[in-house]
């Protein structure tokens, strides 16, 4: 009788962290299309989205041009990302995925270490050549890294700090996926040096051990973005 109960016990437990992990992605669609509207009078309520009724779907709801077009990349990091996401695309809701271009500027054009709280990113090199790597989480905190050619496919797994860099002398491209219709993006150094309102920097000089000025001064760089 003990042993059949702590069967039930460990059961529970698996069943509850299926239901968790499951939960933590996107939900998997339970109808053929959910068009993301902004408009409450005209739908339901799903993954975070509005629907549109289907009767209304057109194939404008799924489509999006534009990239094939060079970004400027004339900003501090020298990188550019045009995401295509639930927010370009209103027919990726519930899907599950979405897409980004990044353009890199010659001589170290950079894509800075950032994260994707709700994706896994595969990135496929077009032109150039670049530096790529992610760093996996505490206590290890490795770096995994490779320099990537035209052709090259890479993965950055969700959640972990990652970045790119064009170490050539002409622009880049890459493509990429992510296993999110809304991955979201956190860059490091603008969340820790430019988060609104500033985070007090006594608690910086001593999380990163520096200089309060160099602290404020560094603070007082950060806030801008790449796409």
């Amino acid at each position: 009788m003990k042993g059949h109960c702590s069967f039930l016990a460990v059961f529970a437990l698996l069943a509850l962290a299926s239901i968790l992990v499951t939960s933590a992605y996107d939900p998997s669609p339970l109808q053929d299309t959910c068009v993301a509207i902004n408009d409450p009078k005209t739908g339901i309520f799903v993954n975070g989205k509005f629907c549109k009724d289907p009767k209304f779907v057109t194939a404008d709801d799924f489509f999006f041009s534009g990239l094939n077009i060079p970004r400027d990349t004339s900003n501090p990091v020298g990188s550019f990302v045009t995401p295509v996401n639930v927010d370009q695309i209103p027919g990726l809701n519930t899907m599950g995925i979405s897409l980004v271009r990044i353009d890199y500027a010659p001589y170290g054009g950079l894509n800075p270490p950032h994260t994707h709280p709700r994706a896994t990113e595969i990135l496929v090199v077009l032109e150039g050549t670049l530096y790529v790597g992610f760093v996996t989480s505490n206590p290890d905190n490795r770096l995994v890294s490779k320099v990537l050619y035209p052709g090259d496919v890479f993965v950055f797994p969700i959640g972990l700090i990652h970045f790119q860099q064009n170490v050539g002398k002409t622009n880049a491209v890459a493509f990429a996926g992510l296993s999110s219709q809304n991955p979201g993006v956190i860059t490091i150094a603008n969340a820790v040096f430019g988060s609104n309102p500033p985070i007090n920097p006594d608690v910086l000089t001593r999380a990163f051990q520096l200089d309060n000025n160099v602290v404020k001064y560094l603070q007082s760089r950060f806030g801008w973005k790449n796409n």
